[in-house]
C-alpha cells in the first residue's frame, strides 16, 4: 500500500494489520556497528502497549518484539533491519455488528472509496496499533542520537482542558496519563472518569523537546525540518495539528519579541529566546526543538451516534470493543518516536551537505 514509507537516508517501512497475525516495520539505511538488542526496543513498546490502566483498552498485547533480520551478534549489521510483534488478542467478533458501516470519526468511509473495500477489524492499517512499528523504529534511532548527544523527551501537555503547570521530570512515568504534574494528572484523571461515565471520551496535547541537535540540520525548501516533524507527527492518525516553538502563538506577537536575539558566549552563538522552537528557515538553530501535537478525542465511543451504511441507509450505531478513553497517554511514546526519525535521518543526511565535511570524513 503506497504512503507506508517515510524517511530519505534512513527509511521505515510499517506493515500489518490491528486484527491480522502480526505488525512490524523494515528500517532501511541504518548504519552498522549500534549495540542493539530487543529489549532496547522493548521499553519504548512498553510504553505504549494496551491495558495497563483504566485509561487504555483492556486488549491484553504483550507487544514483544522479535527482531527478523538486522542485527549479528548484538550489532546492527547496516543491511535491513525488520522487527515483528505478533496479535494475540484479537476479538474480531466485536466488529461484525458495523462491518458494512461508517464508523463516525474513523478512516472507514475514506478507505472504502479509495479501495472498493476495507478492513473493518478495528480498522486495519488505520488503527493505532500500526504504530507500533513506528515506536520500534523509533526506538533504534533515539539510541543512535543519545551516542550523539540528542535526548528526545515527549510528555502530555494536556488533557481537555487540563493542563500541567508544573514540571517534575520523573513523574512522567510514575501517573498512568504520562504528565510531569502529579497534580494535573489527579486533575485529568478526574475529568477521564466523568468522561467513560457518559461513554465519552477526551482528546489533548503532547509536547516533545529535543536537546541537543547542533545548528544546520534540516532543508531550506520542501523538505524543511519543521516540515518533515510536521509531517511525521500529522502521520499519526490521532493527531490532527502541529506547532513548532510558539505555534499559533507567534501570530499573536510581535516582531521586536518573536524575534530570538543572538548573542555570543564561550566561543558559541547561543539564542537569548527560542520562541522559534530551535528551527529557523527549515535548518535547525542549535536550540531546543519544541514541538506539539494535538490529539483528538478517540472516536470510538459508546453513546449512539448517526451514521450511514454501505447501502446509502442512514442508521444508528453503538460502537463495542475495547477502546481507549483516550488515547493521548499510549500517544507519548509514538510522538516521541517520530521526533527520533525524523531527526536521525536529518542529521545522517547532513554528514554529506559539506565538501569539508566529507574531505573530513576521507582524509584518514
Amino acid at each position: 500500500m503506497a504512503g507506508s514509507t517515510f524517511g530519505n537516508r534512513i527509511s521505515i517501512t510499517t506493515w500489518g494489520e490491528s486484527h491480522g497475525a502480526a505488525l512490524g516495520v523494515v528500517i532501511d539505511g541504518f548504519p552498522a556497528g549500534l549495540k542493539l538488542c530487543e529489549e532496547d526496543i522493548q521499553v519504548y513498546l512498553d510504553r505504549r502497549k494496551p491495558g495497563q490502566s483504566k485509561f487504555t483498552t483492556a486488549r491484553a498485547e504483550g507487544d514483544k518484539v522479535e527482531i527478523l533480520s538486522g542485527v549479528f551478534e548484538g550489532h546492527t549489521t547496516g543491511t535491513p533491519i525488520s522487527l515483528m510483534v505478533r496479535n494475540l488478542d484479537q476479538h474480531s467478533k466485536d466488529y461484525g455488528d458495523i462491518a458494512t458501516t461508517f464508523r463516525p470519526g474513523h478512516a472507514d468511509y475514506g478507505f472504502y472509496e479509495k479501495f472498493g473495500r476495507r478492513d473493518y477489524r478495528g480498522g486495519g492499517r488505520s488503527s493505532g496499533r500500526e504504530t507500533i512499528g513506528r515506536v520500534a523504529a523509533g526506538a533504534i534511532c533515539a539510541k543512535l542520537l543519545r551516542e550523539l548527544g540528542v535526548e528526545v523527551f515527549a510528555y502530555t501537555k494536556s488533557i481537555g482542558d487540563i493542563r500541567v503547570s508544573e514540571f517534575e521530570l520523573g513523574e512522567r512515568d510514575l501517573n498512568p496519563l504520562a504528565m510531569p504534574d502529579s497534580l494535573a494528572a489527579k486533575e485529568a484523571q478526574e475529568y477521564l472518569e466523568a468522561c467513560m461515565l457518559n461513554k465519552d471520551s477526551a482528546g489533548g496535547v503532547i509536547e516533545c523537546v529535543i536537546t541537543g541537535v547542533p545548528a544546520g540540520i534540516g532543508e531550506p525548501v520542501f523538505d524543511k525540518l519543521d516540515a518533515k516533524i510536521a509531517q511525521a507527527l500529522v502521520s499519526i492518525g490521532a493527531v490532527k495539528g502541529v506547532e513548532i516553538g510558539d505555534g499559533f502563538e507567534a501570530s499573536k506577537s510581535v516582531g521586536s519579541i518573536n524575534n530570538d536575539a543572538f548573542e555570543m558566549i564561550d566561543g558559541r552563538i547561543v539564542k537569548t529566546t527560542n520562541h522559534s522552537g530551535g528551527i529557523l528557515g527549515g535548518i535547525s538553530d542549535g536550540d531546543d526543538i519544541i514541538v506539539r501535537a494535538a490529539i483528538k478525542p478517540t472516536p470510538s465511543i459508546s453513546q449512539m451516534q448517526h451514521t450511514v451504511n454501505e447501502n446509502g441507509e442512514n442508521v444508528d450505531i453503538e460502537i463495542h470493543g475495547r477502546h481507549d478513553p483516550v488515547v493521548v497517554p499510549r500517544a507519548v511514546v509514538v510522538v516521541e518516536a517520530m521526533c527520533a526519525i525524523t531527526i536521525c535521518d536529518a542529521m545522517l543526511s547532513h554528514m554529506t551537505d559539506r565538501v569539508d565535511y566529507i574531505k573530513e570524513f576521507y582524509k584518514n
